[in-house]
């Protein structure tokens, strides 16, 4: 059953087009992620299922109910902010039981669901401080605190994470996603960190420019990427166009800019008309050359910066630069001429 459905949402700023005919289903309980960089439309159509705006063109519906013109304090939802939100002057159990007063729970049920709520968070101790006198990541499950104890049908999340350090913003993340499986509400979570949305969703939805580039679960968009966008903008990506020169059912010989390679396209339809392919790999998937393997491309390091557990390689093979990422123990240093072969399942196709 889907608990959200979105038909071809439009919104304007002037003459700005910030949402571009978007449509989405989401289904009850679900995880779902809108991804991409600034500027493409995630927040807007995040604030236009919160009714924070309302849209131009399209229709929004909460199951079965068309919420176009309800005012936000009658769609039972809830946001957490990018900058938390919380009211400086209030103590932490009165920041957490504000909407309950507003919706007039009894006194009794609001002590039982705040506590409940505190308990979850592991932020028991904290009641009687106030948000100034919290670290940041305190104040993060402060506010998601207060959004959950009203139990919203859908719960949002604008960027929650992104004032958080690096170290923190795992931990948190872990958090949200281990409470929202617990209660099981639909979440609808806008960021721009690409780790971010692939460690924590059910769905990725990749935006670009007011509209949906790519929607499906992480693995799917991190390893069968559809457009050259999706492929550059989530993890690292080599791509390139070459010209097709055989074809023996799905595996193609593709001449391209560094040599011949072939790709097997299973799942992956070219086009039969077609002379030329655009097509992508990960850095992963270059393996150190082994004699025999398929794809054998050979250049010379650029950089190579070692990070621990790999090292990450820039190469330039007959003029091309391409990227690398080897979990090889010998020491590889620039200057040094590097064999790689890549897998022929490795590569996807792009369809633009």
């Amino acid at each position: 059953m889907s608990n959200l459905r979105i038909i071809n949402l439009t919104k304007k700023f002037n003459e700005v087009l910030a949402v571009d005919n978007l449509s989405l289903e989401v289904a009850d309980g679900e995880f779902v992620t809108l991804l991409g960089p600034s500027g493409c439309g995630k927040t807007t159509t995040l604030r236009t299922i919160a009714g924070f705006c309302y849209p131009d063109r399209g229709e929004i519906f909460f199951g079965d109910k068309i919420m176009n013109n309800v005012p936000p304090n009658k769609r039972n939802t809830a946001m957490c902010f990018q900058s938390y939100a919380l009211f400086p002057h209030m103590s932490v159990w009165d920041n957490i039981s504000f909407g309950l007063k507003m919706q007039k729970i009894p006194r009794q049920d609001q002590k039982k669901r705040i506590s409940q709520v505190i308990g979850m968070l592991g932020i028991e101790g904290l009641e009687k401080r106030k948000p100034g006198q919290l670290s940041g990541g305190q104040q993060q499950r402060i506010a998601l605190a207060r959004a959950i104890v009203t139990e919203p049908k859908i719960l949002l999340f604008d960027e929650p994470l992104s004032n958080l350090d690096a170290k923190l913003r795992v931990q948190v993340r872990v958090e949200i996603r281990e409470m929202q499986k617990r209660l099981g509400i639909t979440t609808i979570y806008v960021t721009h960190d690409q780790d971010e949305a692939l460690a924590i969703s059910d769905r990725i939805v990749v935006i670009d420019r007011g509209h949906i580039e790519q929607l499906g679960d992480p693995y799917t968009i991190y390893r069968n990427p559809e457009t050259s966008f999706v492929a550059g903008f989530i993890g690292l990506a080599n791509i390139y166009e070459g010209t097709i020169v055989a074809k023996d059912g799905s595996r193609y010989t593709v001449e391209a800019p560094f040599g011949k390679v072939v790709i097997v396209s299973e799942g992956q339809k070219i086009p039969e008309a077609s002379k030329t392919v655009k097509f992508v790999w990960r850095p992963e998937d270059m393996k150190i050359y082994t004699p025999g393997a398929p794809n054998r491309v050979k250049g010379k390091i650029l950089q190579a910066v070692f990070m621990g557990n790999i090292t990450d390689i820039f190469i330039d093979v007959q003029g091309n630069k391409m990227r690398a990422q080897t979990d090889e123990s010998r020491k590889l240093i620039a200057g040094d001429v590097i064999e790689f072969s890549i897998p022929e399942d490795a590569f996807s196709i792009l369809r633009r």
